[in-house]
């Protein structure tokens, strides 16, 4: 994603808008607005020939779309907001180029039509939430202005008001005609063909070489713990 530059400060528009996508209000109100709380808490893998997710049966039982699981306290059965919001956390990926300014956005699961859905829905999602920030603010701007107006007689100050109600106008018609507001997608996000974890080859390779590594220090301490005493 790219920052926009917008009227009034459009770095820190786009900094604000990082930090809000990160936030517990934003990702609390994603996981619910679109339903996540069952693929985020309760999924174990996906089926690649149907594309559907595998539950974990003894967190939540799908026939009755009820949580079953036995969390120890203070969790409940069904995940809070707080508890999803950090699981959600995890497989949330946020990087910025330090140089270009770019934004690299990306989402973790076992699903990847899931994880491109996901990220897919921050983006217009962020777009939106900033969208309306902005619009509110101007117009609440623009309310308070026009009353500055109707209360002065000088020229200079009418004419001041004026201007500022006229940057406020132009706000909230960038806002409403520019579909993604805040962030410009450069490159839209994908159903990856590969999975990106975990990598089995480099597991077995590790595994191999601990193995090796445990096997060759069990003989060495067998051979000098238990090594017979040489007689005189």
């Amino acid at each position: 994603m790219a920052g926009i530059s917008l009227p009034g400060g459009g770095a820190d528009k786009t900094a604000l808008g990082l930090e809000v996508m990160q936030s517990r209000a934003f990702i609390e109100h994603f996981i619910d607005q679109h339903e996540l709380l069952v693929p985020l808490m309760a999924a174990t893998g996906w089926n690649v020939q149907t594309g559907e997710l595998l539950i974990d049966a003894d967190a939540y039982d799908a026939a009755n779309e009820t949580w079953v699981r036995e969390p120890d306290p203070p969790r409940q059965s069904k995940p809070s907001a707080q508890e999803a919001y950090e699981e959600f956390r995890k497989v949330l990926a946020v990087s910025k180029d330090k140089e270009t300014g770019f934004v690299n956005l990306s989402v973790e699961h076992f699903s990847p039509i899931v994880a491109q859905q996901w990220v897919t829905w921050m983006v217009q999602d962020l777009n939106n939430v900033m969208r309306e920030q902005e619009v509110s603010e101007a117009e609440r701007a623009i309310t308070y202005l026009k009353g500055q107006v109707a209360n002065t007689s000088l020229t200079d100050l009418q004419a001041m008001f004026f201007e500022l109600i006229q940057s406020q106008t132009e706000t909230i018609m960038l806002a409403k005609v520019r579909e993604e507001y805040l962030f410009k997608t450069i490159d839209p996000a994908i159903v990856p063909e590969e999975k990106y974890g975990p990598k089995r080859a480099l597991i077995c390779v590790l595994g191999t070489l601990l193995g090796g590594m445990l096997a060759v220090l069990l003989v060495l301490i067998r051979h000098y713990a238990f090594k017979p005493e040489e007689s005189v």
